[in-house]
């Protein structure tokens, strides 16, 4: 299916991760032009030579999405290099350290939600003018299936994307008499290294990762992970017009556990 993305400008962050890069990937596919940032210049240079995208289409920056200077400063230059922004994708992520409620710490919290809460909300802040003035585009946020479950010893992670949701539907409201479409998008787990750290976090050594994969994927209907382009193609969707009349949903990518609710 053509989605009419064609020459449209990207923005995604958290590009070098195992979801990020799926992103780019399924994004420069549709022919589209990427502004896409990471953590490490060396990420980029690893991953950069093994995406499919004339140079002349892609900007890349080192950004800690942490730091709202730096964030402003790099939506800023793709719109200079690029002369418009219609799509933004908030997807840096990071899933926090396992810590049941007597050991939470202040300091870990704010890690989680400086990446999962702030970093989309400087995002969303400083796109939106350029995409107001477009009188069009899209904002697809790769929240999580955390954003409507709960997990032992992360609540952290849990309850950062459930801010995560309420901050998505809220622009939603904002943005959508502008002609800017916001959704997010929920997966419960992904065959990212993301999902083998929270694995270790949880078994330490005892489990291989087919092993935990077997437990965790025994709440899914198809008792197994998301993929990273399952949710890539998804967010293709909703970046589209084809999707412009679906504003400030969650969409579940959990393999049915949205059945049980």
């Amino acid at each position: 299916m053509d989605y009419g993305l064609k020459g449209k400008v990207v923005l995604i962050n958290g590009s070098t991760g195992g979801i990020g890069q799926a992103l780019c990937r399924a994004f420069a596919g549709e022919g589209c032009r990427l502004a896409i940032s990471s953590t490490s210049q060396a990420k980029l240079d690893a991953f950069v030579p093994t995406l499919d995208i004339a140079p002349e289409d892609l900007m890349t920056s080192v950004v800690d999405v942490r730091e709202e200077t730096q964030v402003k400063n790099w939506v800023d230059s793709a719109y200079e290099h690029f002369g418009k922004i219609d799509v933004v994708i908030p997807n840096a992520g990071y899933e926090g350290k396992y810590q049941e409620i007597q050991d939470c710490t202040i300091e870990e919290y704010m890690k989680v939600y400086q990446i999962n809460v702030f970093s989309v909300m400087f995002l969303m802040k400083y796109a939106a003018p350029y995409l107001i003035k477009n009188g069009n585009g899209a904002i697809v946020t790769i929240a999580s299936n955390g954003a409507y479950t709960t997990s032992p010893g992360m609540s952290a992670y849990c309850s950062s994307k459930h801010a995560v949701a309420g901050l998505a539907k809220s622009v939603a409201l904002e943005l959508g008499p502008k002609g800017i479409h916001c959704n997010y998008i929920c997966p419960g787990g992904v065959d990212t290294p993301m999902i083998s750290r929270i694995e270790k976090d949880t078994f330490g050594d005892t489990k291989s990762h087919e092993e935990a994969e077997q437990i965790f994927g025994a709440q899914y209907l198809d008792k197994r992970y998301c993929r990273p382009d399952e949710v890539a193609n998804l967010a293709l969707y909703l970046a589209s017009d084809v999707s412009s009349h679906i504003m400030g949903s969650g969409i579940r990518l959990d393999g049915g556990m949205d059945a049980l609710c």
